[in-house]
């Protein structure tokens, strides 16, 4: 009877631990489809895949948490699906959809955001535990790969031809890159106070911005990422106009109680 038992609960852990492995699945299969499709010259549906991966890639690790399956195992292959998914799939999309005519410049640029995105995963598995988790610290691949998809579908909607302006896509493609690799915070909304705390005013904004969504859900996409991208730059500069205004202040203070004495 105990042995039936414990074999019924090694049973229930293995599939635990398939749930958020399968997510990460999920995810490495929406990238390598969405390179399939780039290379076939489908990136309508290259840049949705990409969409899609970031939705697994969401929920492997909430599922992990919520069942306690997490493993060294899940985030190795959590991380080489991500580099897939948010690196190859993305740098690949970009020069074959607006940087081929650059021939050299336009590989290297999607090369250096594929090495970007690996070493920010790098990084990023080096530095849990160590720093907190409300903020990343640089600008995440998930988000990153997310900007070139919604740009590839905002283009689409306006009608803008990406390929008679490659260096506008070249340009963009070298900030993400930088982005990634720097030093520069990003909020990482896994602070649940802000949730549980959410007055009618903030309410009514989410709503309306669903609402917005759901209209038109290729420019709405395509704003929110560009907040979010901006949000880091300008969050950084804010902080540290603070730092120097509190650092003004104490000066200030030092100044007159020397002057006293």
């Amino acid at each position: 009877m105990k042995r039936k038992k414990r074999f019924e609960g090694e049973r229930l852990r293995r599939s635990v631990y398939l749930l958020p492995n399968m997510c990460t699945a999920m995810n490495l299969f929406c990238g390598f489809y969405s390179i399939i499709a780039s290379v076939d010259g489908k990136f309508l549906a290259a840049a949705i895949a990409i969409l899609i991966a970031a939705v697994f890639d969401n929920l492997d690790g909430k599922v992990a948490r919520a069942t306690n399956a997490t493993s060294q195992f899940g985030v190795e292959f959590d991380s080489l699906a991500d580099l897939v998914s948010f690196g190859v799939a993305p740098g690949l999309m970009m020069y074959l959809w607006a940087l081929h005519s650059l021939h050299r410049i336009g590989w290297l640029a999607s090369f250096l955001f594929v090495v970007c995105g690996a070493l920010r995963l790098a990084r990023f598995n080096t530095q849990v535990g160590t720093i907190s988790s409300e903020h990343f610290l640089g600008l995440p691949i998930p988000a990153s790969a997310g900007m070139t998809a919604v740009t590839v579908l905002f283009c689409h909607k306006v009608g803008f031809v990406a390929g008679d302006h490659p260096y506008l896509i070249l340009v963009m493609l070298y900030l993400l890159s930088f982005l990634m690799v720097s030093t520069i915070r990003y909020n990482s909304f896994k602070n649940l106070a802000l949730l549980r705390n959410m007055n009618f005013n903030v309410l009514v904004t989410a709503i309306l911005v669903l609402v917005f969504i759901a209209a038109q859900p290729s420019i709405a996409l395509f704003s929110m990422g560009v907040l979010y991208v901006l949000s880091g730059p300008l969050l950084t500069m804010r902080q540290a106009r603070l730092n120097r205004r509190e650092a003004l202040e104490a000066s200030r203070k030092e100044d007159s109680s020397s002057t006293l004495i």
